[in-house]
């Protein structure tokens, strides 16, 4: 009975099924939502296909083997880079799109003072990164502690200075650029320096040597007068 039965389970593997039309459309429908054809070739293996494709057709170039290939490398190695000069700005406006990097957290109560002092001890120790950043930390928190920023924990660089610049309208420009490279340090795209550091501690010693404008007058320069 065992051989019978395998037996005829071999001969029912070998017949051809012949589904009905709406069994058709469904196994249709399940091999069509495989993922293997729904999958999109990445940027970069499309660009590894084209080069492989100029690689192929080296030979109908008529050219040396050696000269034509060196030319068709070239030419892959300059599409990528162009490839990755456009990705670069791309990603950084995308950054620069977001609401920017928190200044002060919430749990960071130290004084201007103490982030002077922690901005010295990164630059003595060559670490222009921090350096920076905490420089620009110490001028928020000293505006603050002067009360011509109110104290607003999660206040990013941009809502910083842009505030400040209307306390101290000599300065607007400076403390902008200040902000900026605040972000671009604390989102990685910049390399901080020396001379970056050396900037914003002169910037620091200006802001603090700047009587504010009072917010009355501030808010009165930001009306628009109609023409």
């Amino acid at each position: 009975m065992t051989a019978l039965t395998s037996l005829v389970a071999a001969l029912a593997r070998d017949v051809p099924v012949q589904p009905d039309a709406e069994t058709a459309r469904e196994w249709a429908r399940d091999e069509l939502a495989r993922p293997e054809y729904h999958r999109q070739p990445s940027l970069l293996q499309r660009v590894l296909e084209w080069l492989q494709e100029q690689l192929g057709s080296v030979p109908s170039l008529g050219l040396p083997d050696g000269v034509a290939l060196l030319i068709a490398v070239v030419a892959g190695v300059a599409l990528v880079l162009g490839i990755l000069w456009f990705v670069g700005p791309v990603r950084r406006s995308r950054a620069r799109s977001r609401s920017g990097t928190v200044v002060l957290a919430a749990d960071d109560r130290r004084t201007a003072d103490q982030l002077r002092a922690a901005a010295d001890a990164a630059a003595a120790a060559g670490d222009w990164h921090l350096a920076v950043l905490e420089r620009f930390r110490a001028i928020v928190r000293g505006l603050e502690e002067r009360t011509v920023l109110d104290e607003r924990p999660g206040r990013t660089a941009h809502e910083a200075v842009g505030a400040a610049a209307l306390r101290l309208p000599g300065l607007g420009a400076d403390l902008r650029t200040a902000g900026d490279l605040f972000d671009d340090v604390a989102y990685g795209d910049v390399r901080a320096g020396a001379d970056d550091d050396r900037r914003l501690r002169e910037l620091d010693q200006r802001v603090r040597g700047t009587r504010p404008t009072t917010a009355a007058a501030a808010a009165a320069d930001r009306l628009v007068v109609p023409s």
